[in-house]
């Protein structure tokens, strides 16, 4: 799996930066559209959630713009991942000249739609800041952790995605499923509302979602300036190794029918 990223790095790249680019070929803005759009949804889902719903987290005198740093910082993970679990179903299937004409390494479609999925977390984390630098004032260091915290993330929904590419040339149902499963997860993830809102029955269902811990760590280390839970992320970033391992090794099993279905 590695050794496939390292040699085939070249071409990442450059079909990632193709993909960005032409995602907002012949608009007006270009790529500023890649600004204004987590922009434009902070200011809707913060009126939506904290004014129409008048949603908070325990802080009593929180304010509207605390309240959008929070609701911000989980969804930027949240919609990293839905975007390439929504994407995945259909790569091969929006690609089949690579499949039937030319020898391409197919495995690097997923790390593609990875990329640019990276590219459009990486500048909503940009807002971010810009916002709290405004509302709050300087982050504090602890952002620089980030990193750590994306890493299992990024694992994790390789190995999905994978799976998932390789199912939807098989299944073609596959999308349609996982477009409803990611509008379930949206609303069982604590995103729009804390953990703690969760009667106490049924949050151990809440954190058999690996998006849960990931999205509370998250929070923890740009919004509230606590430490993050090393032993509960190393294991995640285990799981989420073995994960895109086997997600990894069924694709290129699998790779050898996409030519007869397709």
């Amino acid at each position: 799996m590695l050794d496939s990223l390292w040699h085939h790095r070249q071409l990442i790249v450059s079909l990632v930066r193709r993909e960005v680019v032409g995602r907002y070929r012949g608009s007006v803005l270009g790529l500023l559209w890649s600004f204004f759009n987590p922009v434009f949804m902070l200011a809707v889902y913060t009126f939506v959630f904290s004014v129409v719903f008048k949603a908070r987290w325990s802080v009593a005198n929180e304010s509207r713009a605390e309240f959008a740093l929070v609701l911000f910082a989980g969804l930027i993970f949240f919609n990293f991942f839905a975007e390439c679990l929504n994407r995945a179903p259909g790569l091969i299937l929006a690609n089949a000249n690579y499949v039937k004409k030319v020898v391409f390494p197919l495995e690097v479609l997923c790390w593609v739609s990875c990329g640019s999925a990276l590219f459009h977390a990486l500048v909503s984390l940009v807002v971010w800041l810009l916002f709290y630098l405004v509302v709050v004032g300087v982050p504090p260091l602890s952002v620089l952790l980030f990193p750590l915290v994306l890493l299992p993330l990024v694992l994790l929904t390789m190995g999905l995605s994978w799976l998932l590419a390789s199912l939807g040339v098989f299944l073609r149902d596959v999308s349609q499923i996982i477009g409803i499963v990611m509008t379930i997860l949206l609303f069982l993830t604590p995103i729009f509302y804390p953990l703690t809102a969760i009667p106490e029955q049924y949050r151990g269902y809440v954190y058999a979602n690996p998006m849960t811990f990931i999205i509370e760590q998250a929070r923890d280390l740009l919004c509230f300036h606590q430490p993050l839970h090393w032993p509960g992320l190393g294991l995640l970033t285990l799981i989420a190794l073995v994960v895109a391992w086997g997600g990894f090794a069924w694709f290129q099993k699998t790779r050898k029918g996409f030519a007869d279905v397709l």
